[in-house]
């Protein structure tokens, strides 16, 4: 089973050289420290950042230099900062390649939750459905259960959606899933974690295939 670092660490493995990507808030801003060897990938921050990289040593921290979740981040070489207007304007004109967001409920056939809770006071819903509707590539970087053990990959989400068929894949602690028409596909399943489980961790449609590998972090 992994902790949020090894998510992070199994999503970063899905990065392309050259791409532009966005971080969403929690598991996803760790994304950036585990870039594989030998590519270059820009992270492109929400609230105005190109060029964003990972979090800065303890002491080291520039309480000026931000990320979407308001977290101490670090600058590449060549990075530039800009208004809100103009990162978003990147967001929505599709130059962002891959975006990786954490959500609360994602259904089966790729719908997403992640911005608001029932009865829960919220500022707003930033850029989450910007981002869900814009980019061409959404990988999910969630836990599989809740506290309580029930299933957060649904049949159908039950709290305010942000986007309708738009997740691509799914990476929890438990599993790596694509989002088909047909549903969820396992991938791949963490170490020491059993198909068995998986599927009990599953409220919605899930297709197994032969063999399923464990991941490889």
């Amino acid at each position: 089973m992994l902790d949020k670092i090894g998510i992070a660490k199994r999503i970063a493995q899905e990065l392309k050289d050259g791409w532009y990507v966005n971080l969403g808030i929690g598991i996803p801003t760790l994304v950036a420290n585990y870039v594989p060897f030998g590519i270059d990938v820009e992270f492109q921050s929400e609230n105005g950042i190109l060029g964003m990289g990972p979090f800065p040593f303890e002491g080291e921290e520039d309480p000026d230099l931000i990320n979407a979740g308001k977290q101490t981040v670090t600058l590449r070489p060549g990075a530039c900062i800009f208004d809100s207007a103009m990162s978003f304007a990147m967001i929505r004109g599709q130059h962002v390649q891959l975006t990786v967001l954490g959500a609360m409920e994602v259904s089966d056939e790729g719908d997403i939750a992640n911005w608001k809770i029932p009865g829960r006071m919220v500022k707003g819903m930033g850029g989450a459905m910007d981002l869900v509707a814009s980019a061409e590539n959404i990988i999910v970087a969630m836990m599989h259960t809740n506290k309580a053990g029930e299933s957060k990959l649904l049949k159908q989400c039950t709290l305010p959606l942000t986007g309708v068929k738009c997740v691509k894949k799914i990476v929890t602690e438990l599993a790596v899933l694509d989002v088909t028409p047909e549903g969820f596909k396992l991938i791949e399943r963490a170490p020491g974690v059993s198909v068995e489980h998986i599927i009990k961790s599953t409220e919605g449609r899930l297709i197994v295939e032969g063999e399923i590998p464990e991941m490889i972090i």
